[in-house]
């Protein structure tokens, strides 16, 4: 029997893996995609201080190492059930059962669907898929399209794909409605894209944004919105323009649009329609939870943390015997955060086992994560410190019941 099952092998999953594995615990990585590196297989960015965050080189980095210290890692492998049988995990995979005392459940974030009128059109994809199509896949997935939801991980995205020679038309904000909420607004879109303003390439925007911290500035800054946008990267930013509908016969030919008002109701007489031959929607992120609820783990409903997530202390573990959790199932953050939440849960399970006898090492894991945190370039939700200890304190209360 192996001492940890790692279920994802993404970037928490596979620091995770390493720490126990120096520590010498027999450690098993599944993954259910056909190579190790999680969403960091797409991701490519340019840091504030000019350099570029290439994700690919970083899970072959983070492969290497985790195979050069003995990790088993498993890919193309499903997980479909998770019980507890009284002195380790049974976890239930398309290759058989596999049984540890220590389990990690590491499986990071889904993309929240939005749906728009004629998003069944072929042409019409996530922009999560588009990423993995331009990055992991190396496909273009069209020639000139639009984006519809503007967010921290959209504009991200419409750079990758404009870096690839893709033509990203503009970015638009999702029909209003029940579903779309505050992503069809867009004073609140304008409030969630000041967060990455450092990231814009102008200097004017960044000097602009800087400027723009109050709210009735941020209404009068949407009021004042031209038309056009504002672009990035050449990428013109429409906060007041929505998707009404995604147009073609038998494909995505383009999408018919509208002007809206800065509470994002339609301004009549504005509907057009402009060409497009893909669509990609951005509805944000959501950690990837079910493995946790089939263990029986208790949840809490944290926005600030992207939904639900399972209860867990500082130290990577939930409120069940040996079963840890780290990466986007705890909350959406980035990868450099979730890197560093492995590790601790890697030290964590390994000093449960007596393999880590330092207690300190263990505590600077947990101060890295935080400092980390500090100097991410992107920051998902502005209240992820206030989501965090309301999730720490929640899993203290029900571990003392």
């Amino acid at each position: 029997m192996i001492d940890v099952l790692v279920i994802g092998a993404g970037p928490a999953g596979l620091s995770a893996a390493i720490a126990c594995a120096r520590h010498g615990l027999s450690v098993r990585v599944v993954d259910e995609f056909y190579r190790s590196g999680g969403r960091l297989l797409g991701q490519l960015h340019q840091e504030p201080d000019g350099t570029w965050w290439n994700g690919v080189d970083e899970a072959a980095r983070l492969d290497q190492e985790a195979r050069s210290v003995g990790v088993e890692i498993s890919c193309g492998v499903s997980v479909y059930n998770v019980a507890w049988m009284n002195d380790g995990w049974a976890v239930s995979t398309t290759e058989g059962e596999i049984e540890a005392p220590l389990l990690l459940i590491a499986t990071g974030a889904s993309e929240t669907a939005v749906p728009v009128p004629g998003w069944t059109l072929p042409g019409t994809m996530s922009i999560g898929a588009a990423q993995v199509m331009t990055n992991v896949q190396r496909v273009r997935v069209g020639e000139r399209g639009v984006v519809i939801g503007v967010n921290i991980l959209s504009v991200a995205i419409a750079r990758e794909l404009q870096l690839a020679g893709i033509k990203v038309d503009r970015m638009i904000l999702p029909p209003l409605s029940a579903l779309t909420g505050d992503a069809g607004r867009p004073k609140s879109v304008m409030r969630s894209l000041l967060r990455v303003a450092h990231l814009a390439p102008s200097p004017l925007i960044r000097w602009g944004s800087s400027l723009i911290k109050k709210s009735w500035m941020q209404r009068l800054a949407v009021t004042l919105y031209p038309s056009q946008g504002f672009s990035m990267w050449n990428i013109p930013i429409q906060l007041r323009t929505t998707a009404l509908e995604i147009v073609g016969v038998n494909q995505v030919e383009g999408i018919r649009i509208a002007r809206i008002t800065p509470d994002g109701e339609q301004v009549p007489g504005t509907e057009e329609i402009i060409p497009a031959d893909f669509v990609c929607i951005a509805g944000g992120l959501s950690p990837l939870a079910e493995l946790a609820a089939i263990a029986g783990c208790p949840f809490a409903y944290v926005p600030s943390l992207g939904g639900h997530v399972p209860l867990h202390d500082e130290n990577m573990r939930t409120t069940l015997p040996g079963l840890y959790v780290a990466g986007n199932i705890t909350g959406i953050e980035s990868a450099k955060v979730a890197m560093a939440q492995g590790t601790v849960a890697g030290l964590s399970m390994a000093y449960s086992r007596g393999a880590l006898t330092d207690q300190n090492l263990l505590q600077k894991a947990v101060l890295q994560v935080e400092y980390v945190r500090q100097k991410a370039t992107i920051q998902f939700h502005p209240e992820i410190h206030a989501g965090r200890a309301l999730v720490g304190k929640m899993a203290a209360e029900f571990m003392v019941k």
